[in-house]
């Protein structure tokens, strides 16, 4: 008796997906049109690996000699500890103290995934795709400035225009406004407690200002009646942060007046306070006015990374709940990275924009994921096995044309051919036996068109019945009548 094979069964790991067909094509189409953004403003494409070592990417617990929980790691051939990267901008550090020669301001792009051990959710994945733009050697507030910029172009570039904000907030100012109430923020015992103030912003959106006013006290009892302990300021210190959060305003100027006086005397505050006037002064000048781009205090974003200006990119979206805003990207400035390696602080900022949340994003707003956007345009089949070599040189001939062609190659009879282009969306199918090969003429058949008839015909003779969605034209102008009618197929 022959041993049982033991086979694996098909899965996949926790937090992780496949993603095919029309997604991918929506994927590929939208990083298309946001890297030609990119490229306008002056910026080339970088490629790090997917796998560096640990101590690389920031994410190395120096006391432990292991990597942090949060990092896919390994180790490979070799004692050190390797891992999957956790996003881009390690490794883009890396890589600029790597190479000192670089021009300096380096301006790249990349787009590539990321991986993280987080908890899956909806929406949220342990992989995920990324495309960020970086300036890094320049202090100037003009680089973050031209990265609000940039995201704005890109989503009106997708079709967002009117949907979205790009919100601006500034860590100094925080800073300055946590010190004006009595909150260290150097390293040190009290620096626990500036960190929980920004958790508690980092909040706002999802609880108010009334579930932020208790979080910045003593604490908040969810629905749930989960308790989440506070940050324990006094009232005196909680009202100067509500304050800070009630700065928002109409207009970029007013935040910054509102946001000077609150940081009072602390110079760290009023520095930043400076470098958001500097951002206001050249988006007024690039035409960017306050309908794209505005100052919001609540905006906080990478407690222990970002070191001056942060952005938010945010959508306005509707379910059975109302509207929510949902974040598509963020970034800012992180002038401390590179330091790490070099010793030497090297000025840089960036954004990311999260590829996998904007393409369902655009698929509901109808803007990507149409069936018609790739793929195969016409397909060739093959009524004939004696006639094969004929059915190739005329897909060639359409691939020359410039006409995205394929050639059936599996088995079976005209139905089933048929069929397969339904079920792929291709609009057009090519259809040629010995009565059309003696007249030296092709049938074209508009799958759109004849879709319910295309399901029940099996036989040739039936096909030719049918000419309101098939016709027949000499061979000779194939191509022409094909183009034709592909344009006038929306979408195509």
């Amino acid at each position: 008796m022959s041993e049982k094979i033991k086979r694996p069964r098909p899965r996949l790991p926790r937090g992780f997906r496949d993603v095919g067909g029309e997604d991918l094509v929506a994927r590929y189409e939208m990083i298309d049109r946001i890297r030609k953004v990119y490229e306008r403003y002056g910026f080339a494409p970088l490629q790090t690996p997917t796998v560096e070592f640990a101590e690389m990417l920031g994410k190395f617990i120096q006391e432990t000699g292991l990597p942090e929980e949060g990092v896919f790691s390994f180790r490979g051939d070799q004692p050190e500890w390797l891992a999957l990267r956790y996003d881009l901008t390690a490794p883009l550090s890396r890589y600029v103290a790597q190479h000192r020669e670089l021009p300096k301001p380096f301006r790249r792009y990349q787009v590539g995934s990321a991986f993280r051990i987080e908890k899956p959710g909806p929406g949220r994945f342990r992989e995920f795709v990324q495309f960020d733009i970086d300036t890094v050697g320049s202090a100037r507030m003009a680089a973050d400035a031209e990265i609000c910029c940039i995201l704005c172009d890109a989503f009106e570039e997708l079709g967002l225009a009117g949907k979205f904000t790009v919100r601006v907030g500034n860590r100094r100012v925080l800073n300055g406004v946590l010190e004006a109430a009595g909150v260290d923020t150097e390293p040190g015992s009290g620096a626990t407690t500036a960190t929980r103030v920004m958790r508690c912003i980092d909040k706002f959106d999802r609880l108010g200002m009334e579930g932020i006013v208790k979080l910045l006290r003593q604490g908040r009892m969810d629905d749930s009646g989960d308790f989440t302990e506070g940050a324990g300021l006094t009232n005196a210190q909680a009202n100067v942060v509500v304050e800070y959060l009630n700065a928002a305003r109409k207009s970029r100027k007013d935040v910054c007046e509102a946001l000077r006086g609150i940081a009072g005397e602390s110079q760290e505050g009023n520095r930043g306070v400076r470098e958001l006037v500097e951002i206001d002064e050249f988006l007024t000048a690039a035409g960017y006015d306050e309908s794209r781009v505005v100052f919001d205090p609540t905006v906080v974003r990478g407690l222990t990374y970002y070191t001056g200006p942060v952005f938010e990119a945010s959508l306005l979206q509707s379910d059975s709940g109302g509207q929510y805003s949902m974040s598509i990207a963020g970034g800012g400035r992180y002038d401390n990275l590179v330091e790490r390696f070099t010793g030497q602080k090297v000025p840089a900022t960036g954004a990311s924009i999260g590829i996998d949340r904007l393409v369902d994003v655009l698929k509901v707003h109808g803007q990507l994921g149409q069936k018609s956007a790739a793929g195969p345009q016409v397909l060739v089949t093959q009524m004939d096995e004696k006639l094969a070599n004929e059915y190739v040189k005329w897909t060639f001939e359409l691939r020359r044309a410039g006409i995205c062609a394929e050639l059936y190659l599996g088995r079976g009879n005209i139905g089933k051919q048929l069929k397969y282009a339904d079920q792929r969306g291709i609009p057009l199918a090519l259809i040629a036996g010995e009565d059309e090969l003696e007249h030296d003429a092709v049938s074209i058949k508009d799958l759109r068109r004849g879709k319910e008839v295309a399901s029940k015909m099996a036989e040739r003779s039936e096909w030719l019945k049918h000419e309101q969605s098939q016709q027949t034209v000499p061979r000779s102008e194939m191509a022409e009548r094909i183009a034709g009618l592909l344009a006038g197929h929306s979408g195509l």
